[in-house]
């Protein structure tokens, strides 16, 4: 299920976001059984790529208790942290600037080890918890996260119980680091930011009928709902 709202332009797309992120961060609760200063810290999860840097500039001037709050990626590419193609530079300098400099971020990708070794840690690792909020893009072809229809590993990124995927797509360029089907099916609150008539068409398909496709198997899933932020421009 999806609730789309719509905006005339980009500006107005990414200050929208930043406050409905600010507030679902802001919203939640201690765990049940603790006390609020004994909860562990809120994680959200951001995409990559160009789409969210308006996006990102504005969450960070939220004024949140940021120290309260972990921050991750949705996904990443296996490169370097100097790579052009990281999603964890991108974050660190647009989103961990101003007030968010104060959370703590959780890069996915270290290319010291082996890829797969990296997500077994990642897996293991009590810190990579289940995220609260997610902040969601999606490629044409109705990918989400790096959940490729095209990579081999698609059956399993559907059924998997594991937070943490590594996905090899076709199509696209580099390894990567991803949430599962299953993690993004768990996350409460799901955000999509896109833009274009073409993508807003994609996603109408993938929630018109079940596609094969990441975005349609998330769309349709029973119980979960998406807040679509999308700008014609």
């Amino acid at each position: 299920m999806i609730e789309l709202h719509t905006f005339g332009d980009p500006d107005s797309q990414a200050g929208a976001l930043a406050d409905a992120v600010a507030q679902a961060l802001s919203s939640g609760g201690a765990t049940p059984g603790t006390t609020l200063g004994a909860a562990p810290p809120r994680t959200l999860a951001v995409s990559g790529g160009t789409s969210p840097r308006r996006f990102f500039e504005r969450l960070a001037r939220q004024a949140l208790d940021w120290s309260r709050f972990d921050v991750t990626l949705v996904d990443d590419r296996w490169v370097a942290d100097d790579d052009g193609a990281s999603n964890a530079t991108l974050v660190r300098s647009t989103l961990l600037q101003h007030a968010a400099a104060a959370s703590r971020f959780l890069p996915l990708v270290d290319v010291a080890h082996e890829p797969a070794a990296q997500v077994a840690q990642l897996n293991r690792d009590q810190r990579y918890r289940q995220p609260q909020v997610a902040v969601l893009g999606m490629g044409e072809d109705g990918h989400t996260a790096s959940l490729f229809a095209d990579a081999p590993e698609w059956d399993a990124l559907l059924t998997t119980t594991e937070r943490y995927v590594l996905v090899h797509p076709v199509q696209a360029p580099h390894a990567r680091v991803s949430l599962s089907m299953h993690a993004l099916i768990n996350t409460p609150q799901l955000f999509l930011l896109i833009s274009g008539a073409r993508k807003l068409e994609v996603l109408n398909q993938a929630v018109a009928g079940p596609n094969n496709n990441a975005i349609s198997k998330l769309a349709n899933h029973k119980g979960v709902q998406i807040d679509v932020y999308w700008c014609a421009d």
